[in-house]
């Protein structure tokens, strides 16, 4: 009897720490989301640079390629030459074996400065 609690235990020690090494997982990959998606919208605020859509929009498509969604984009297009900070939060779900499926998310902030553009001659 003793036996089978001590495996009893053993299993769920392993389980929990599986559940842990996942939800790391998880974070880590909210961190590189968010910080593509911050380096994808900076340059965007630029008007007319590079992408037809809005900073928002590569913010999320950079995100989604991470599984991960974009809450928050504080990104707003600005037609000036002034060095710019966008800042994103991205957000998703974490498939757990114990503990369910908890939401991570993530913060990152990127500064573009258009001053700083090299156009290579042909």
């Amino acid at each position: 009897m003793l036996m089978v609690a001590v495996m009893a235990a053993a299993m769920m020690l392993a389980l929990v720490v599986a559940d842990i090494g996942l939800f790391l997982a998880g974070r880590a990959t909210a961190v590189a989301a968010a910080d593509a998606a911050a380096l994808a919208a900076a340059p965007v605020t630029f008007h007319g640079f590079g992408t037809p859509g809005t900073p928002a929009a590569e913010a999320q498509r950079f995100a989604a390629f991470h599984g991960m969604a974009v809450t928050s984009c504080d990104c707003p297009v600005d037609r000036s030459w002034d060095r710019r900070t966008v800042t994103v939060v991205v957000a998703g779900a974490v498939d757990l074996i114990v503990f369910g499926q908890p939401t991570v998310s993530a913060v990152a902030t990127a500064e573009f400065d258009p001053t700083k553009i090299v156009v290579a001659s042909p």
